[in-house]
């Protein structure tokens, strides 16, 4: 590993990439020859090395540095597990983690592809295992949720050292028994997807209602299947 940071350092730091205002994803400005961009975030991207296709390594912009170190202490408390990424090292403002295959539950809802109930049982575990650990899981949503293989891995703990619970896996999970039957293997179109995102963040944390909210999201999917059928 050691042998292998000393390599990928330099190409690092020639990556560029910035945060931006209002919780946006970052910008990718410049990505050397021989790296991909896999992923992005509001605080960082992932990229992968062509020649080390098994890591996955996590960039920070500048000003995001001190949730590295955050996340960092997060993979430390985790150690191994089958439900996170492992943690490898870190370098002065990326991470080194195992790259984990699959699509998110995200894209399995672009796709069509069945998100099995043991996915969320998989998740529900991952959550009873980095409480025991001291942490509190959240920020936890579709695209942090990879799905392999009929199980179900947690990609991002950068929030487990906060307080508080945001609720978003609640919700997702009831969303699941309560109406996931309705979509199930159905591509769900892109446009539905990120308004019903959209609305969920302007809503009010204290009064959200999750069943007149699915009400108001089968409306607009109603309008957009009739608008298919003319």
């Amino acid at each position: 590993m050691s042998f292998l940071l000393e390599n990928v350092d330099e190409k690092i730091k020639q990556i560029q990439l910035f945060s931006r205002n209002n919780n946006q994803i970052v910008t990718v400005k410049k990505v050397p020859k021989g790296i991909k961009c896999i992923g992005m975030g509001t605080d960082a991207a992932v990229f992968q090395l062509l020649d080390a296709p098994q890591f996955a390594f996590k960039v920070f912009s500048q000003d995001k540095l001190k949730k590295l170190e955050r996340e960092k202490q997060v993979y430390t408390l985790l150690g191994d597990s089958n439900y996170f990424p492992s943690y490898y090292s870190n370098g002065t403002n990326y991470l080194v983690l195992s790259f984990e295959e699959g699509l998110t539950l995200y894209e399995c809802l672009l796709k069509g592809v069945r998100i099995p109930e043991q996915a969320i049982v998989d998740v529900e575990r991952a959550r009873e295992f980095a409480r025991s650990k001291g942490l509190n899981p959240r920020d936890i949503h579709l695209k942090n949720i990879l799905l392999q293989g009929g199980r179900a891995v947690v990609l991002d703990v950068s929030e487990y050292l906060n307080e508080g619970n945001d609720h978003r896996w609640e919700y997702l999970k009831e969303g699941y028994y309560e109406y996931y039957t309705l979509i199930a293997e159905k591509k769900v179109p892109y446009w539905v997807i990120e308004t019903v995102r959209k609305w969920y963040n302007q809503s009010h944390p204290g009064r959200f209602q999750l069943h007149s909210f699915v009400q108001k999201v089968l409306k607009i999917v109603h309008i957009e299947s009739e608008e298919m059928k003319r």
